[in-house]
């Protein structure tokens, strides 16, 4: 007797993959995407929603068993109407006004200088060093300007002795505290503003530069009718960027004057980090932290609104 038998369907013979795994995407840029999505997530997100959650709560580090109670909008409310918020952030806002400006001139003019042709080794290095003071580390500039502005041993006031000057005490006067802050600040990210305006001279045609050149001696009219399109995007980066930079500069601050002498330095972050652990008020320094970021916002959008441009 004849056995015969059946070949086997042909699905039958696939294996069926798992159920857990149909769900999961096989295209390579989401595996590619996936850790800086999740680091992000993890660094930036999670934080900002934590602070606006313990902004609408009463949470205090020095009493942990009151639990966080919803307070709803009081600590906004505290926060717009604590004098000492609003001179915090005077004093940042001023310190943004004249330092930002000083910077753009002096990078605007450190870009100038390297953009004109022949040298081009002394080009080379120049770019190179200008990277030194932005690769230097907040804590690490304000160790340095300590050191620089030293009443005894600083070099600022040994190179005015060279003149007759007596020696000032830089970081006990609240005026010369504030000017020292700003210059080391304009130090250390001038070059930045210089390269990033750089970038922007780069980008103009060399034969319309050439044109211009024929048409007129007069550099001013060549950077404000010609270059200064290209320099716009830029400009505007540098506005947004230096803005929420100097909007919740700490680190040099702290390691230079602590906020001191009094409150001559003490800007919008070192009184949010006074405020959230030295009160230990989280809830009133989450408040305050969120209405920083929202100005910061508006800022920006206020520079992209008016200043940015495309080339054309």
């Amino acid at each position: 007797m004849l056995k015969t038998t059946v070949p086997p369907a042909t699905g039958a013979m696939r294996p069926r993959p798992r159920a857990r795994f149909r769900f999961m995407p096989r295209s390579p840029a989401f595996w590619f995407l996936f850790p800086a999505v999740a680091a992000l997530a993890i660094i930036g997100i999670y934080p900002l929603l934590l602070a606006v959650y313990n902004s609408f709560h009463l949470y205090k580090l020095a009493d942990v068993a009151a639990g966080t109670p919803f307070v709803g909008l009081d600590n906004y409310i505290a926060t717009l109407t604590d004098p000492s918020f609003w001179g915090a952030l005077g004093r940042t806002v001023v310190f943004l006004c004249l330092t930002l400006p000083i910077e753009i001139a002096f990078g605007m003019f450190a870009a100038l200088m390297l953009h004109r042709s022949g040298l081009a080794w002394f080009r080379v290095a120049a770019r190179v060093g200008l990277v030194v003071p932005m690769a230097t580390t907040y804590a690490v500039v304000g160790l340095i300007g300590r050191l620089i502005f030293n009443r005894q041993f600083g070099v600022v006031n040994y190179l005015l002795s060279l003149f007759g000057i007596a020696p000032l005490d830089w970081l006990a006067d609240p005026t010369l505290a504030f000017v020292s802050v700003m210059i080391m600040d304009i130090w250390q990210w001038t070059p930045f503003c210089a390269l990033i305006l750089l970038a922007g001279l780069s980008m103009v045609p060399k034969e319309a530069e050439e044109a211009a050149r024929l048409e007129t001696p007069k550099w001013s009219k060549i950077l404000w009718h010609l270059q200064l399109p290209y320099l716009l995007p830029g400009l505007t980066a540098i506005l947004i960027l230096r803005s929420a930079d100097m909007l919740k500069m700490f680190d040099a601050v702290f390691t230079m004057t602590r906020g001191g002498p009094g409150t001559a330095t003490e800007f919008i972050s070192i009184y949010i980090q006074r405020v959230g652990f030295r009160l230990f008020d989280q809830g009133m320094a989450s408040a305050q932290a969120v209405i920083l970021l929202i100005l910061t916002i508006v800022l920006s959008r206020l520079y992209i609104r008016f200043v940015y441009r495309e080339a054309v």
